[in-house]
């Protein structure tokens, strides 16, 4: 026999809570009781519940600095505000702090019945996931990447492969691309994942600054040093150390970095004390580090023992059949961080954002969805809604025959016809040339024959 589920009852109001507990009780819930946002967070701390429905406006700690605290103890349990004061802000601003939910004094019986299944079957459901993810384990994390272009499969084919290995690996890419979250990727992957993962940026320090974060300093060892700090690689031991941007590294501190690359050891600035590290290093820039060899700006050896593995980053416009999907998966993000309801994207404005180039990238395309959420006024965003930052620097794909749907008369269209005659125009234009269409269209010739195979099918 299943165990009642258990329910934390938090009012400063004793007839509510009464009245609340023995109602709850009925549905067959096992209900503890609350009279203040201080006695709630203590028995959040001692107790794990399944479900937590709190008054807002209690005399000591309201229900929303307690809502913070309980979700600081324990993050995943659901929590359902009361109010007698409905207005849009106290909403907003409790569920912003992780609220599950909230109901409007005096309570719909009904709908509180409701909200409650909902919440304790969606809490259940998510335990379950992670007591199965933990006894079956995951072959690979995406570490939400999202993507299900030719050329993200094969990257993350690539990461698969590579992840679990100790090999050093070299991220390229344009700026915007994505590969923090790549180099993220490979460390969740690892058999180092339960070991620390630190970041930094060597384009956005001094040499001097640089040196001092990469492998610590004595105290006294220049002006500022007013005590002995460890590094990036020593706080990374026995985990992974990231560094973005390798290519702005100077001179002397590419040679520093190799020694510790080929002798695993390092020294502290203004030390001597020989350190010894275990740690895998991730590099990523956006340069080519073989132009760069040539201009004598990188050197060669240190190349040569960072890309011992080379993942590379496709740019969007390479993968334009994930556009669409990683337009809606942003739209999810700022519609709930905004507390606003937008259905998604008309045709219109999904043929333009799959035709532009993106020079910006990933990060062009979410700056892209987040401007035209805030600035909706619809349920639906279209090509009117949608603010290219960096249109003015985009490649000449942009302006290429298969515009938009606005430009060919497919408004209102299904995406996937639009996707056809887009597909077939382009296909005209270019003298029914399938790889110059391909390349055009930013897919494989293998994803155009596919698509042009299923048209086929069902004209047949």
């Amino acid at each position: 026999m299943q165990e009642a589920l258990e329910v934390l009852i938090v009012d400063d109001d004793a007839a509510h809570r009464v009245m609340l507990k023995k109602l709850i009780g009925g549905w067959g819930y096992r209900v503890f009781e609350a009279d203040d946002g201080s006695a709630a967070i203590e028995e959040a701390s001692r107790r794990s519940f399944d479900l937590i429905l709190m008054d807002i406006r209690m005399v000591n700690v309201s229900g929303i600095e307690a809502l913070e605290r309980i979700k600081m103890i324990n993050p995943s349990v659901p929590v359902i505000i009361m109010t007698a004061y409905a207005s849009v802000e106290t909403a907003v601003s409790a569920l912003k702090k992780g609220a599950y939910d909230y109901l409007t004094k005096p309570l719909d019986f009904d709908e509180l019945q409701i909200k409650i299944a909902r919440a304790t079957e969606h809490n259940q459901q998510k335990k379950e996931i992670e007591y199965l993810k933990e006894r079956l384990g995951e072959k690979f994390d995406r570490q939400n990447i999202i993507g299900q272009s030719a050329a993200m499969a094969g990257l993350l084919e690539m990461v698969e492969q590579v992840a679990p290995t100790q090999a050093t690996v070299l991220i390229t890419g344009e700026s915007g691309t994505g590969k923090e979250i790549i180099a993220n990727a490979v460390h969740q992957n690892s058999t180092r994942r339960l070991a620390p993962f630190v970041k930094i940026n060597c384009a956005a320090l001094t040499e001097t600054l640089l040196e001092s974060e990469l492998f610590g300093h004595e105290k006294g060892s220049f002006t500022g040093a007013d005590r002995k700090r460890e590094g990036k690689f020593v706080q990374a031991d026995a985990g992974s150390i990231f560094l973005d941007e390798v290519s702005e590294m100077s001179s002397g501190m590419q040679v520093k970095l190799l020694r510790v690359l080929q002798e695993r050891e390092l020294t502290r600035v203004g030390g001597s004390e020989v350190i010894k590290v275990d740690v895998r290093v991730i590099a990523a820039t956006n340069k080519d580090l073989k132009e760069e060899i040539r201009q004598g700006r990188f050197r060669e050896d240190l190349f040569y023992r960072l890309n011992v593995v080379a993942l590379t980053v496709p740019p969007l416009r390479e993968r334009r059949e994930d556009i669409a999907l990683m337009a809606q998966h942003f739209l999810k993000i700022f519609t709930e961080r905004n507390a606003k309801f937008i259905a998604g994207f008309t045709p219109r404005a999904l043929g333009r954002m799959t035709a532009y180039a993106w020079p910006g990238n990933v990060r062009e395309l979410m700056n892209t969805v987040e401007r035209a959420v805030i600035l909706s006024r619809s349920d639906m965003i279209d090509e009117g809604g949608l603010i290219f930052p960096m249109q003015d620097l985009a490649a000449p794909q942009d302006n290429l025959p298969c515009a938009t749907p606005a430009s060919t008369g497919l408004a209102g269209l299904p995406l996937e016809e639009v996707e056809r005659r887009s597909i077939l125009e382009m296909l005209q234009a270019t003298g029914g040339n399938k790889s110059e269409a391909a390349r055009r269209l930013g897919i494989t010739r293998k994803t155009l024959r596919k698509k042009l195979e299923k048209y086929e099918g069902k004209n047949g």
